[in-house]
């Protein structure tokens, strides 16, 4: 069955970096669009990033860009997110998820989540 099992999460002082990783299986990866979308405490679903199949393409959403790096290899089945300068308000759960590339809330399977904290 399709299965995304996200990895990485912890806790971070701000200005701290962390990787998140995503294992993807039970689905042709090379042929899909992945994205990261986060939850913090208490609001809705946010999206922060994608990437296309190929990984020749990314999207941010605004309050990210240029902190954050999204990539794919291909090779491993594996998703990442290179979160740098990282900031409180970054805490969240962080899921990865499928969907198309163009519509940042169009989801089909989403990854049981890893929790994000940055805290002094």
């Amino acid at each position: 069955q399709v299965q995304l099992v996200e990895s990485g999460g912890g806790l971070v002082q701000p200005g701290g970096s962390l990787r998140l990783s995503c294992d993807a299986s039970g689905f042709k990866f090379t042929l899909y669009s992945m994205k990261w979308v986060r939850q913090a405490p208490g609001k809705g679903l946010e999206w922060v990033s994608t990437i296309d199949n190929s990984g020749g393409s990314t999207r941010y959403t605004d309050s990210v860009k240029g902190r954050f790096v999204i990539s794919r290899d291909n090779a491993k089945n594996t998703l990442y997110l290179q979160m740098n300068s990282l900031k409180p308000d970054d805490t969240a759960v962080y899921f990865c998820a499928r969907g198309s590339y163009n519509h940042d809330y169009n989801i089909d399977v989403r990854g049981q989540g890893t929790q994000v904290t940055v805290s002094s």
